[in-house]
């Protein structure tokens, strides 16, 4: 049975992902260092909640459409968010941001354009999502906002260490969360035909967001001496994922 979700379903809970982004952003006001290992932990946990959503809460409803659209959306999710990467490479901004304090001012509009826009998949995913089940939309939509929450903080700061401005860095952040945040809308394409786009939307969100954990969080938290830390963060996502269902 499939919840036609509705276009104030959409705009509810995408709000949850956009707010994460600010707050994240928000982080360029403090003056206090995040250590790393709690970032690893953090990172891990939201790669094991976006892992798991992916299969559980999209691909899997998806699949329920039929094999030949899931597929097809599954391989266009992969087309596009790897045509995002070569048009506007996403540099792992956490660290290497933090490492290279000097940046041009054109290098690091790319840096925060490249997060923004990868943002959109994030956007559909909620939306599809949401349309297909208010309990999917919520698993989703919560497991994004953890990983927007240093994301936001990653499109402020690079911005910052090159205008020395809060204000223009927090600007941008607040930009990116309403690309994501509009982004979510796409999946109102759905009304026209439920049984077409929606599965295509789900499986496409799907990759989108497997590709995500896999090319961009993995890289970041792995392979730095806190393997331990990313991977209980990891699996406590996945637990925590579980729990969500169970409950």
């Amino acid at each position: 049975m499939v919840y036609i979700g509705s276009v104030v379903d959409i705009a509810s809970y995408a709000l949850i992902p956009a707010v994460a982004t600010i707050l994240g952003s928000a982080l360029i006001f403090l003056h206090t260092r995040i250590g790393e290992k709690l970032v690893d932990v953090g990172m891990g946990f939201a790669a094991g909640l976006m892992i798991y959503v992916s299969f559980v809460d999209l691909l899997i409803p998806s699949l329920g459409f039929g094999t030949v659209l899931s597929l097809a959306g599954f391989i266009a999710g992969l087309v596009l968010i790897k045509s995002l990467d070569l048009l506007i490479p996403h540099i792992n901004i956490i660290r290497s941001t933090v490492q290279s304090s000097s940046r041009s001012l054109s290098k690091t509009i790319l840096i925060a354009l490249a997060i923004a826009i990868h943002n959109i998949p994030e956007g559909i995913a909620v939306g599809s999502s949401t349309m297909y089940s208010l309990d999917s939309g919520f698993r989703v939509a919560l497991s994004i906002a953890i990983q927007d929450i240093p994301e936001g903080l990653a499109v402020a700061l690079p911005i910052y260490m090159t205008t020395g401005s809060r204000v223009k860095s927090f600007a941008i952040g607040v930009l990116s969360a309403a690309i994501e945040y509009i982004s979510s809308f796409v999946a109102i394409v759905g009304f026209v035909d439920i049984n077409l786009t929606l599965p295509l939307l789900l499986s496409l969100s799907a990759s989108a967001m497997i590709y995500v954990v896999v090319h961009e969080i993995a890289p970041e938290i792995f392979g730095h001496e806190h393997d331990e830390y990313s991977t209980g963060g990891l699996f406590l996502g996945l637990l925590i994922a579980l729990l969500f269902d169970m409950l």
